[in-house]
């Protein structure tokens, strides 16, 4: 067994180590070395928090570490770069769904040392937490109450919306936002009456207040969240990033665990600045969109005119022949297709005939932040050519070929033109200003946020159809 002042300098050196791994996250070059900071800060972390003081029940723990273990190992090695977002979510909800429990228990042990310090000589022997608690001033106790709320509401917020989030992103439930009759009203009516509970709680009531405390969590949880739409789904994943978050450390209060609220506040606070970064990228507004105030429609589309012209391989391989500069455009599609490796191989290519090759990376590209960054130092295309939306916009007008793979609605021109369009005011990839567009496309759909396109009805565009990978490797061997 451990002292606490091992526990203690662990929990530092994990905190230290978990901030490291934040930092070095926003480079690239060095996100690799981040990774390894944060697997050593957890590592350190469950060992001295699992063998610290007033731990037992060691034959069940280390069990249910080997398990958990071994199905995470598995399901790492299993689940493919395009499943990582729906993967994110998964895990969200795991951490809201435990902060619920621990919560839960924390009230029954706290409810159980009230009764037997009620029963005069009474001498049960307590766990670690509930000798924690037999020690703790009325006020301290109420204190710990309050905790207990914040857990259970965030916890179980979390967990209901992540697994819709997950639903959605796995494309097992619609991507279109949709709310039961009410709408909102019916989400602030739950939050009231949520808070109804957790003043009847604290003045109490018994441990039924919770129960439907969660219940009502629960629910705002699923109907939130199903209330946003695909357009703004890397937003929710950033937000329920955070929820959890905070969902952990508020369980670090409870369970008067430094080491929990420091890594639980780094969750919440980074995953609550990038949802604003990436609101801001957007031009939604964050409160609204958290509230699932965006998603549908506020009018009539503007009608599309034109009609969408197919083009064959040696067409668009003539065109990057003859091009100069060229920019490429990823989206979800080529994570699906797994053609990073094509595409790079295709901008090798490119740069060894001499052309100006550079990629266009939209802050919200893809399922999660930062999915495309990922997938191309995946596929080894240098780092100074993949530029962010801003870097390269001004660009595209005296660009000579611009091709986008499996992309929507970050190059779609109905967010400047249609003010009816759910997507309208968004910044995206003026790609359309470019000489030539080819958009390398499965089919005539409108893609995952159920969108229509003006961008393939465009003169200077040419719909290059089929699966992004086959579509690529096509080029490649009519390239010059």
């Amino acid at each position: 067994m451990l002292s606490q002042g091992f526990v203690s300098a662990a929990a530092i050196a994990a905190s230290v180590l978990f901030i490291l791994s934040l930092g070095g996250l926003s480079n690239q070059e060095k996100a690799k070395r981040a990774v390894w900071y944060g697997i050593v800060g957890m590592a350190v972390a469950v060992f001295f928090t699992a063998f610290g003081p007033g731990i037992g029940a060691y034959w069940l723990m280390i069990p249910m570490i080997v398990i958990g273990s071994v199905i995470g190992v598995y399901v790492a090695k299993k689940v493919d770069m395009t499943e990582m977002p729906q993967l994110v979510a998964a895990l969200h909800s795991f951490v809201g769904l435990a902060a619920v429990f621990v919560a839960w228990n924390a009230d029954l042990e706290r409810r159980r040392v009230l009764a037997v310090q009620a029963v005069e000589g009474a001498t049960e022997q307590f766990s670690a937490f509930a000798a924690l608690v037999a020690t703790k001033a009325p006020d301290e106790l109420t204190v710990l109450q309050i905790e207990v709320v914040f857990a259970i509401f965030i916890g179980a917020l979390t967990f209901t919306g992540s697994v819709v989030a997950f639903g959605k992103l796995a494309g097992k439930v619609d991507g279109k936002a949709k709310q039961l009759p009410g709408g909102h009203m019916l989400n602030a009516a739950a939050a009231v009456l949520s808070l109804v509970l957790a003043i009847v709680y604290l003045n109490g009531a018994g441990f039924w207040t919770l129960l439907i405390l969660a219940a009502l969590a629960f629910f705002i949880g699923w109907h939130l969240i199903m209330g946003i739409g695909g357009a703004d789904m890397p937003v929710v994943v950033s937000m329920l990033n955070s929820y959890s978050g905070w969902a952990a450390a508020a369980i670090g209060f409870t369970l008067s665990n430094d080491l929990l609220i420091v890594t639980g506040a780094l969750v919440g606070s980074s995953g609550a600045i990038l949802s604003y970064i990436m609101c801001k990228a957007m031009n939604r507004n964050f409160v609204s969109v958290i509230l699932g105030g965006f998603g549908g429609t506020s009018g009539p589309a503007a009608e599309i005119e034109g009609e969408q012209i197919a083009i064959d391989a040696g067409g668009v391989a003539s065109a990057l022949n003859d091009a100069d500069s060229v920019v490429i455009v990823p989206g979800y599609g080529m994570a699906v297709a797994q053609a990073q490796n094509a595409v790079s191989e295709l901008t090798r290519k490119l740069r060894s005939a001499g052309k100006n090759v550079r990629f266009g990376i939209h802050p919200v590209a893809g399922r999660l932040p930062g999915h495309m960054n990922v997938l191309l130092a995946e596929a080894k295309v240098p780092y100074d050519i993949v530029l962010e939306m801003d870097e390269i916009n001004d660009d595209l007008a005296s660009t000579d070929v611009v091709i986008v793979i499996g992309s929507n609605d970050i190059v779609n021109p109905a967010a400047e033109d249609d003010p009816n369009s759910p997507i309208a005011g968004m910044p995206v990839l003026k790609v359309w200003e470019a000489k030539q567009v080819f958009v390398c496309k499965r089919g005539q759909g409108t893609g995952y946020s159920g969108i229509e396109n003006p961008l393939f009805f465009k003169e200077n565009t040419r719909m290059f159809y089929g699966d992004a990978k086959g579509s690529i490797e096509s080029l490649l061997p009519q390239i010059e």
